[in-house]
């Protein structure tokens, strides 16, 4: 797991402090930390960070100005990852999210109830380093109970190997999921690209596609 130089934008003090002391523990360096969208547009304009994780709402407005700073940021600094924290489930904010920026660096939606399981949140935070796209395993419950098109196109396997994708697992990691082989995974995604009729284009893109239409954006 790489060390990452981090500024945390979050409203509620002690979620703030207490974000700052869990990633230093696992020896990530916490530049800033604020407590509304126009500090963190400054801080990361200031101290260059490699990520941010931000709250969804957070003043000045208390509705959603987390997100609009969050796709701001995209904008402005494009190798810049992105972890956003929402209260609640919200399948808009995570396809906005993503849609936001197809080919940009990594970008992550989860729930802050995640943040109490801490493994699973410090690896989410690690992958989205990593230029993946993590959403978070509760909103992808929710949507394996859909049943809308281009969904249906796809068996019952590949649309749990398309779900486990959109949790930002990778292929070995969800071999071992599944407790199938690497190679079965790939033909499974394979299939699940022709299915979605998704461009010839690098792999990782095509998995942020296929999120997408996963997500029904």
């Amino acid at each position: 797991m790489q060390s990452l130089r981090l500024v945390i934008a979050e409203d509620s003090v002690l979620l703030r402090e207490g974000l700052v002391g869990l990633l230093e523990r696992f020896g990530h360096t916490v530049l800033a930390s604020v407590g509304d969208a126009p500090s963190l547009i400054a801080a990361v304009a200031e101290h260059k960070p490699e990520a941010v994780i931000v709250d969804v709402r957070m003043p000045p407005d208390n509705t959603d100005d987390g997100l609009r700073a969050a796709r701001r940021l995209r904008a402005d600094h494009p190798g810049l990852a992105v972890l956003v924290l929402s209260q609640y489930v919200s399948q808009g904010y995570a396809s906005e999210l993503i849609a936001s920026d197809r080919q940009g660096a990594g970008m992550g939606y989860m729930l802050k109830d995640r943040i109490g399981e801490v493994e699973e949140f410090v690896s989410a935070l690690d992958s989205v380093a990593r230029g993946g796209t993590v959403v978070d395993p509760e909103v992808v419950r929710q949507l394996l109970s859909r049943h809308h098109d281009p969904l249906q196109r796809l068996s019952p396997k590949e649309r749990e190997v398309l779900g486990l994708i959109a949790e930002g697992r990778s292929n070995a990691a969800i071999a071992r999921r599944l407790v199938v082989t690497e190679a079965t995974i790939s033909k499974r995604i394979a299939a699940i690209f022709t299915k979605l009729d998704l461009p010839q284009a690098p792999d990782d893109h095509r998995r942020v596609l296929a999120v997408l239409a996963y997500l029904d954006v």
